[in-house]
């Protein structure tokens, strides 16, 4: 377990740039890997917008620029080549105050051969937006790169306090062209069939809400994001959407893939592994798996509902109506409800899938309990 501290545990990863990396990073620990992305970028149905603004910074030069992202920023300098300008809007932000908007777009304005004038740690706009403030930015222009939707909090207060604001909209989000896989892993987040979701960006965040919202289970999936499935966010603008529906998250210090990496595995086993002593073994629950006798065992959904609601009651019997309660069941308003015979057959998988016999007694005409002496529980 200390090679892969994350055996057993079964993580969403929703990111459509870069997936591949953040899934590598989490195999090698040992995790179990739903891909699921919920956006996917692309570029502006209508390059004219883009160049339009380009060229009236270029007639009009500005005084400041927010870079808000290190992909926008490259991308805006790639279109520019294209179009032949680059060397003229280099030569524009060469003589501009430029701010970064957290590590990610600073090192893109360094990688560019620029300079920022000041950078927060946090990749907050609200942090941007109280810098600027220190200022009198009436009649003061300043650009602001979009990172793929509006951004009101940002450009809004800009304009209130008499700025001329420019915006930049230099790429867009759009929802996953196949919402199948996401749609699946609302449905385990509900279920409790998956012990950590990870967001890279605030409208995937918004995207697994809204297509949750289509299911009737927004509510369900919030209430799992909130007890039993950790929201794992790259940093603070991500989950700014979550904190604000009273979901806890967890993140980095610093807004790379793997910090967020090294957060799941700091947090994911201690807030998602039990231990038991049944039937004289340590039994270790561990998301979708067990430790017993030193060695990981797979359990499939069912059963594994079916072990988590026994311990958590060790030595209680519990009966097959209240264990009906806590077997995965389908996403939306017409999914189906498990019956008793169901919870028959998990008992049965979960024996299997122990490998050991006594772990979980039937007390006949009352219902089943784990093998516990309560006394000796860890």
């Amino acid at each position: 377990m200390n090679e892969q501290p994350l055996a057993g545990f079964t993580v969403g990863v929703t990111a459509a740039r870069r997936h591949e990396e953040l899934a590598a990073l989490l195999e090698r620990r040992g995790a179990r890997v739903v891909h699921a992305p919920a956006i996917r970028l692309v570029p502006l149905a209508d390059d004219a917008v883009l160049l339009a603004a380009t060229r009236e910074m270029l007639a009009r030069p500005v005084d400041d620029l927010v870079v808000t992202t290190g992909i926008g920023l490259r991308a805006w300098l790639e279109t520019a080549d294209g179009w032949g300008l680059r060397d003229d809007l280099m030569r524009l932000l060469g003589g501009v105050r430029i701010l970064a908007r957290g590590p990610k777009a600073r090192g893109a304005v360094r990688a560019a051969g620029l300079a920022e004038a000041w950078s927060p740690e946090s990749e907050s706009c609200e942090e941007v937006l109280r810098y600027l403030l220190r200022e009198d930015l009436a009649g003061r222009r300043i650009a602001v790169q979009l990172y793929g939707e509006p951004c009101p909090e940002l450009t809004d207060g800009l304009r209130r306090a008499g700025a001329d604001v420019v915006e930049i909209p230099v790429y867009q989000w759009a929802l996953a062209e196949d919402p199948e896989p996401l749609r699946r892993l609302v449905g385990q987040a509900v279920a409790g069939t998956v012990d950590a979701i990870t967001f890279t960006s605030a409208p995937a965040v918004g995207a697994t809400l809204s297509l949750a919202a289509e299911y009737h289970a927004e509510e369900a999936l919030l209430h799992a994001l909130r007890t039993r499935v950790m929201a794992a966010c790259v940093g603070p603008v991500t989950a700014a959407p979550l904190e604000r529906r009273s979901v806890p998250t967890v993140r980095p210090d610093r807004a790379r893939l793997g910090a967020l990496v090294r957060t799941l595995v700091a947090d994911l086993p201690v807030r998602r592994t039990g231990r038991l002593v049944v039937h004289g073994c340590e039994l270790e629950l561990r998301g979708h798996a067990v430790v017993l006798d030193g060695r990981l065992r797979p359990i499939a959904p069912a059963p594994m509902a079916i072990l988590r609601a026994l311990a958590a009651r060790p030595g209680h019997v519990l009966s097959r109506a209240e264990l009906c309660g806590v077997l995965p069941s389908g996403l939306g308003p017409a999914r189906a409800q498990p019956d008793e015979h169901a919870v028959e057959m998990a008992v049965a998988r979960l024996r299997r899938g122990l490998g050991r016999q006594g772990l979980v007694q039937t007390i006949i005409k009352r219902g089943y309990r784990l093998a516990c002496d309560t006394a000796l529980q860890p």
